[in-house]
């Protein structure tokens, strides 16, 4: 359901008037017919994510220490020493994080997933999309060029434990965090999986 929203074009005037009427200490956005404000059920709706399972903690190291191991060992990639954003080269892992583009390219790469295929390449190809999906679209950083090591160390761990956790729960408490943030006087960018919020904007308020 989440790939057919990768091509949905932000409306950064609407985001932006939302977030005007937001009021962090209710969590609630404030409009002259009354209050309003995004739940899990919307988000489940909308998303299809589970809101029901484990709480999503962040264990994760914060050093890049053992990452490149770890990409070799779950992903079956050799991690480059630079990589390019914006025509400059830089480090895929940084403090952590690992870089958008890298898994972009190795998202966008030729594939051919057929019956015969082994299933630890079906698997590893399947870490790389989650990565991509979960660290870039659904808990974006504000530069759109990073991917948080909690995501990483969360999609190369067990299998069948990513699953079990509650997605939605994560991507609402993003949303009202970044809400939170954005709606601060002086601020000029948010993060978080802002699509949501502009599909539940188009779902319950007259246009």
């Amino acid at each position: 359901m989440l790939r057919r929203f990768m091509r949905l074009d932000i409306d950064n005037d609407l985001l932006t008037a939302m977030a005007e009427r937001w009021r962090p200490e209710l969590h609630t956005f404030h409009f002259p017919e009354g209050e309003m404000t995004i739940t899990l059920k919307d988000v489940a709706i909308l998303t299809g994510l589970p809101i029901t399972g484990d709480a999503i903690i962040d264990n994760s190291k914060k050093q890049e220490d053992g990452w490149g191991s770890l990409i070799q060992e779950r992903l079956g990639f050799n991690m480059p020493t630079t990589t390019p954003v914006d025509g400059v080269r830089h480090p895929p892992l940084n403090a952590g994080q690992v870089s958008v583009p890298w898994v972009v390219d190795h998202i966008q790469m030729e594939v051919n997933i057929g019956p015969d295929t082994p299933k630890d390449q079906v698997e590893r190809y399947a870490r790389v999309y989650l990565i991509g999906l979960v660290g870039g679209f659904l808990f974006p950083d504000k530069s759109n060029r990073w991917i948080q090591g909690m995501w990483l160390n969360m999609l190369l761990g067990d299998w069948d434990e990513i699953g079990k956790k509650s997605w939605g729960s994560a991507v609402l408490a993003g949303i009202y965090r970044e809400l939170c943030t954005c709606s601060r006087l002086g601020a000029k960018q948010a993060g978080g999986a802002m699509f949501i919020l502009q599909l539940w904007a188009w779902e319950h308020l007259p246009f």
